[in-house]
């Protein structure tokens, strides 16, 4: 048995997507990528490609709560990852189980809909993690239209909010940190803002890349999960977690007649082609 410390363990409650784009597999290829140990709670089953979802199943919420209680009281958890939990009553559940362990980040990537566009979350479980779940995490990942969905008062609200005003919302719902993501907006560059009560910690611009990605924010999400596992602060956790999000974007692949899949593993991938080039 090793001498070393153990790696650190990491908790992802997520649906699964068989496609290994998305979803729980693509937690558990970035916090391995990261030298952490994942944990996993699926709250979903679906069927889908890499194309979008086709269907999608949601566990029942007593099975989600003892997945994670049963890993709780064996392995000591550094940080929460939370995804797409499907079901009012799930999100209740996980909201409970992360007020049991208060000392614990927690990260929210928001699952309102597939990256084919596929609903995932309706008005009531949107109304329910504004109430249970957001007031609770560390910080939470939306991209520009899921921070506009979440941020509205009033599901019928017709005015398109600024990101500064979406922001501002949801972080008076009682969330410390909010990083919205600019992939979906009209400008040349990607610009990603991480807000606090005080204002904008920062604002990283990135390369606009061609082409549709399945998956990239929950590897974003999980990244910081990971980085703040290994001790990094929230806000060098959100820049590091940026960076390799943005390399595993590049050295993305397209496995299938869909979208490109971020290559978590591309650091290993990039080791293999220098010791190909030294031959």
């Amino acid at each position: 048995m090793s001498t070393l410390p153990p790696p650190p363990a990491v908790l992802t409650l997520a649906g699964s997507d068989p496609s290994g784009g998305a979803g729980i597999q693509a937690d558990i290829l970035t916090l391995a990528s990261l030298g952490c140990h994942p944990l996993s709670v699926i709250t979903a089953i679906t069927v889908q490609d890499t194309v979008g979802v086709d269907d999608f199943m949601v566990l029942d919420s007593d099975l989600v709560n003892d997945q994670a209680r049963f890993l709780l009281e064996d392995i000591p958890v550094l940080v929460f990852k939370i995804g797409m939990l499907g079901s009012v009553e799930n999100v209740a559940v996980v909201a409970q189980l992360i007020a049991d362990y208060p000392d614990v980040p927690v990260v929210l990537d928001p699952v309102l809909r597939s990256g084919g566009g596929h609903e995932l979350a309706d008005d009531d479980l949107i109304a329910a993690m504004r109430d249970l779940l957001i007031p609770q995490v560390s910080i939470i990942t939306p991209n520009s239209m899921e921070a506009r969905r979440l941020a509205m008062n009033d599901p019928d609200e017709d005015e398109e909010l600024s990101l500064d005003e979406a922001a501002k919302r949801l972080l008076a719902l009682g969330c410390p940190h909010v990083l919205i993501t600019g992939t979906h907006e009209n400008t040349k560059e990607v610009i990603n803002s991480l807000y606090s009560p005080n204002g904008i910690v920062r604002a990283d611009r990135w390369e606009r890349l061609p082409g549709s990605y399945h998956g990239s924010g929950c590897t974003l999400a999980s990244a910081i999960a990971g980085m703040l596992a290994t001790g990094l602060m929230l806000p060098e956790a959100v820049r590091e977690a940026q960076e390799y999000t943005y390399q595993s974007l590049v050295a993305g692949f397209r496995p299938g007649m869909g979208q490109t899949i971020p290559d978590r593993m591309f650091w290993a991938r990039e080791d293999e082609g220098a010791e190909g080039d030294s031959d």
